[in-house]
C-alpha cells in the first residue's frame, strides 16, 4: 500500500540587511522605523491586491500590482519578494496558467515570510 506524505514547502527569504541599515543610517532610527512601517503597509496592500486581481482573472491588474510590489520590496531590501513578484509578472505576460498558479502560491508564502522578517529585523510592533 502506498503512503501519502505531505511535503512542507519552505524556503529562506533574502533580506538585504545593508539596505535596511542604510535606511536607518540615512534617516535615523525613528524616521527609518516610520518609513519601513509605511512601506510594509504598502507591501501588504500590494500583495493582497495582486492576489485579489488573480482571483478575478485580471492579469493586467495583477501584473500592475506585482510590479509595484517588486519595486517596493527592492527599495527596502526584500530581495526574495522582489524576485518572486517579477516572476509572477513574467508568468502573467506569457499567459501560463500552470506556472502562474505555482508562482502565485509562492508569492503569498514568500510575501508573508518577508514581511515578518523585515518587521522583526526593524523592531517594529
Amino acid at each position: 500500500m502506498a503512503q501519502i506524505r505531505t511535503l512542507p514547502v519552505t524556503e529562506p527569504v533574502r533580506v538585504d540587511v545593508r539596505r535596511v541599515g542604510d535606511i536607518v543610517n540615512e534617516l535615523g532610527e525613528s524616521a527609518a522605523q516610520n518609513v519601513i512601517e509605511l512601506a510594509l503597509e504598502q507591501l501588504a496592500g500590494a500583495l493582497t491586491a495582486t492576489d485579489e486581481a488573480l482571483a478575478r482573472g485580471d492579469l493586467a491588474g495583477a501584473t500592475g500590482h506585482a510590479d509595484q510590489l517588486s519595486r517596493l520590496a527592492w527599495q527596502i531590501g526584500l530581495l526574495s519578494l522582489a524576485g518572486v513578484a517579477m516572476d509572477l509578472c513574467a508568468c502573467a505576460e506569457r499567459h501560463d496558467p500552470g506556472a502562474l498558479a505555482a508562482v502565485r502560491a509562492r508569492l503569498m508564502r514568500v510575501g508573508n515570510r518577508s514581511l515578518t522578517a523585515i518587521w522583526d529585523r526593524a523592531g517594529i510592533g
